[in-house]
């Protein structure tokens, strides 16, 4: 996006006014724009993770089967995959703002949906299946205009600092919004942390339509799949695009997948103990959301790492050996430090593979680029639909071993056939 002067706004309005000079200790905080917008997506971000947690602890709850709380996760990516590559184009067409205000006000309206069918003691499976479909469909369009949105508050130089930043609103609340969210369902029940998720969607939309940022240049109305297929050119024309994205992909697909199954893992370890397994359950997210905190600082601690490509392979083979042990952890207290060193290990990844492609993608392509990569966080719970058809005939911690054991042969073959992998280099911009 280009960058232009900032409209002079009311007192009540941040404008944008990203600077080039080097960027102070703040790193992206010391645009107050960003700064603000940041805020704003910690509520999201937080509502976005109780929401989580609440669906798949209420869905458990009605059905007890490890399946369907992978259907139900599926009900949320299907439709945010597809939407996702049309959010791109949208995102490079239309006013990205504006988008992210539609989008989050459609988000509270659903969520205050679920909270009354809760509330009422009405709700079904049908319900919660049908309100994340809706929310997998605002996912699609939020996530790519999101992270097409963001560069515009910042300069080049703060753009690292801005994606470590934007991966500690989303590890951050994996430790804070899950744990608070198991011992609020202890307490008080899902509909509470459905009433706190649309609370925060709802603060964005208010701190959205504080913010005034330069208009972005007016596109023409072209074809929309041809625009679609455009991006798919390009990143097929990047041969570091071309393996970053899909690798990333399989990460969370195969790698990452045992986060929508969790419920079950914690009512493994206390079986007929609903209260403490939904301690269990918060505290287990609350630690790989630590382990991910502490990758992220370490992430944006370096700076021009040489080797580059062989930190990132060797982080996601640490990554699956932490699942494995995971998996074969049959109390407890073993399973804490793996989730950890699988939260650490995932971060370390995927804040270098976001890096990567923010710094070299063109801006007009943003919005496309992100809306393929933005596929991503929908193969959690995608991964999760297969890694729960796979717990049917071989238990919950087989299918993640499984699946583990596809991520390090998809890792292998990827350092051992692609020499621009291995040989990145972080003193690139």
């Amino acid at each position: 996006m280009a960058q232009t002067a900032a409209e002079k706004t009311t007192a009540a309005t941040t404008t944008v006014e990203p600077s080039e000079r080097r960027p102070s200790r703040l790193g992206a905080l010391e645009s107050p724009a960003y700064r603000r917008f940041w805020l704003g997506s910690l509520a999201t971000v937080g509502g976005t993770q109780l929401a989580n947690v609440g669906i798949g602890w209420l869905v458990f709850q009605l059905t007890d089967s490890p399946f369907n709380l992978g259907l139900v996760g599926a009900a949320t990516a299907i439709p945010t995959i597809l939407i996702n590559l049309f959010g791109g184009v949208m995102a490079d067409r239309l006013d990205r703002r504006l988008l992210l205000i539609a989008t989050s006000a459609t988000a509270t309206a659903l969520l205050v949906v679920l909270t009354v069918l809760d509330v009422t003691d009405v709700v079904q499976v049908w319900h919660v299946v049908a309100i994340s479909v809706g929310l997998g469909l605002v996912y699609g369009m939020d996530w790519p205009t999101r992270n097409a949105f963001f560069p515009a508050l910042i300069s080049r130089a703060q753009l690292k600092s801005a994606v470590a930043l934007n991966s500690v609103l989303w590890q951050g609340t994996r430790i804070v919004a899950p744990s608070l969210g198991g011992f609020a369902i202890a307490w008080m029940g899902t509909e509470s942390v459905f009433v706190a998720s649309s609370v925060g969607f709802f603060v964005m939309v208010a701190v959205l339509l504080s913010l005034k940022v330069p208009a972005a240049p007016p596109r023409g109305a072209g074809n929309v799949g041809r625009e679609l297929v455009d991006g798919v050119k390009y990143i097929a024309s990047n041969r570091m695009f071309a393996v970053l994205i899909p690798l990333t992909f399989a990460n969370m697909f195969f790698g990452l997948q045992y986060i929508q199954l969790m419920p079950a893992f914690a009512d493994s370890f206390f079986p007929n103990d609903e209260a403490t397994a939904s301690r269990a359950l918060g505290a287990l997210f609350a630690t790989g959301g630590v382990g991910a905190v502490i990758g992220t600082y370490v992430s944006a601690r370096m700076q021009g790492v040489r080797r580059l490509g062989w930190l990132m392979l060797g982080s996601q083979l640490a990554l699956v050996a932490a699942v494995f042990g995971f998996a074969a952890a049959s109390l407890f207290p073993l399973a804490i430090p793996m989730i950890f060193l699988v939260g650490f290990f995932s971060s370390i990844f995927l804040i270098n593979s976001m890096t990567v492609l923010q710094m070299r993608v063109e801006d007009r392509l943003r919005g496309r680029v992100m809306g393929i990569h933005g596929i991503t966080f929908s193969l959690i719970p995608l991964g999760g639909l297969f890694g729960g058809a796979l717990a049917e005939a071989t238990g919950v911690r087989g299918a993640v071993s499984i699946s583990a054991g596809i991520l390090a042969a998809i890792v292998i073959l990827v350092f051992v056939t692609q020499p621009e992998m291995r040989g990145l280099d972080g003193r690139r911009g």
